[in-house]
């Protein structure tokens, strides 16, 4: 028997932006180690970097999008 489990548009946004999170500070524990290296590559370093960006801009529109708004 399989359980169907239906998650509603909110729930869907949380769980992406857990994922996101998690693999926004595993991309920051990477940038840390390589910056620890002698010889660090730093065209992967410049990758990271932007693709952490990325991950934080992707993080900052779910957030938005889960804050309600405020009529002052």
């Amino acid at each position: 028997m399989n359980a169907h489990i239906e998650m509603n548009h909110e729930e869907v946004l949380r769980v992406k932006l857990e994922v996101l999170k998690r693999e926004h500070r595993d991309l920051d524990e990477a940038i840390h180690a390589l910056t620890e290296t002698v010889h660090s590559d730093q065209l992967r370093l410049v990758r990271l970097k932007k693709q952490k960006l990325a991950l934080k801009d992707q993080i900052a529109r779910i957030e938005d999008q889960l804050t309600p708004d405020i009529i002052a």
